[in-house]
């Protein structure tokens, strides 16, 4: 289940029959990476089991190795400041990056969102 415009190339991930059970998911990126990486919506990924957002994120910079240092600095893997994760309405951004996302995100049925942050006052 895609929305118009997501992307579907490459949609088999290397390394996602390893492990557990495979998993397909949805990443709505922010528009900065989309125009990045050429996505014109969603990301369809398949990934093993447990769904974790580091599992995601390995995955989407296998495919887009563009994205390799804007999401996670490239030393440590941790987040970059100003982006946020998103699942089932519930900020996701400080939980350990291999904490299990919810099952609607690993069923497809809603997206790991990652939204730019915005700052100021």
């Amino acid at each position: 289940m895609t929305e118009k415009g997501a992307s579907t190339k490459g949609a088999s991930t290397p390394g996602a029959g390893e492990g557990g059970g495979a998993a397909a998911i949805r990443v709505i990126l922010p528009q900065h990476l989309r125009t990045l990486t050429g996505v014109d919506g969603e990301v369809a990924l398949e990934l093993r089991e447990p769904v974790t957002v580091r599992r995601a994120l390995d995955a989407l910079e296998a495919r887009y190795p563009v994205l390799r240092g804007t999401i996670r600095e490239y030393g440590t893997g941790q987040r970059r400041a100003f982006l946020r994760f998103f699942a089932c309405e519930t900020d996701w951004t400080h939980e350990a990056m291999d904490a299990e996302l919810p099952a609607a995100v690993a069923e497809g049925r809603e997206p790991l969102l990652i939204i730019g942050a915005i700052a100021g006052g």
